[in-house]
């Protein structure tokens, strides 16, 4: 058997598919319009490739208004106070970290806001980004404690000389 090489290799039974013939006559099947139908710009040579939006203001004109925004900075992660009754100790420091830790949040990228949902009977000392009026009542009267973390803007922009 001789070696393998570009030379010798061949095709494999049905693999290579005869090209349609266009353009030869009506008795041919592909005659007169050669598959292209009537008119416009498809049927038009270079009329595939190279597409033009025509009517480019009644397309923009019939497309609904998209209102809003997205925006840009994270949302802030909520958790109810009847989490933190439910998962923590009397007197213990309840933050972002150790919420992570217990695996009662994913993440805090955006930041940490409690909630008030719930009832909360222990007294814990709380330190998120974020407090409802019904939460920091409730850790209040519980006798805990409210931390308020203020977030340090960095001014981006440097100054001119």
């Amino acid at each position: 058997m001789s070696e393998l090489n570009l030379s010798n290799l061949q095709i494999n039974k049905g693999s290579h598919k005869r090209g349609k013939r266009v353009g030869r006559g009506d008795a041919s099947g592909r005659g007169s319009y050669s598959g292209r139908g009537l008119k416009g710009q498809k049927a038009r040579s270079g009329g595939k490739s190279g597409l033009r939006r025509r009517a480019l203001k009644l397309l923009l004109r019939s497309k609904p208004k998209l209102g809003g925004f997205k925006s840009l900075n994270k949302k802030m992660t909520a958790v109810n106070v009847e989490l933190l009754d439910r998962y923590f100790n009397d007197g213990e420091l309840v933050n972002a970290k150790k919420l992570i830790y217990k695996k009662l949040i994913e993440n805090a990228d955006g930041g940490l806001k409690i909630l008030g949902n719930g009832k909360l009977n222990k007294k814990l000392n709380v330190t998120a980004d974020g407090f409802s009026q019904s939460a920091q009542k409730a850790i209040l009267e519980a006798g805990g404690q409210v931390n308020l973390l203020v977030p340090v803007k960095i001014n981006s922009k440097k100054s001119a000389k």
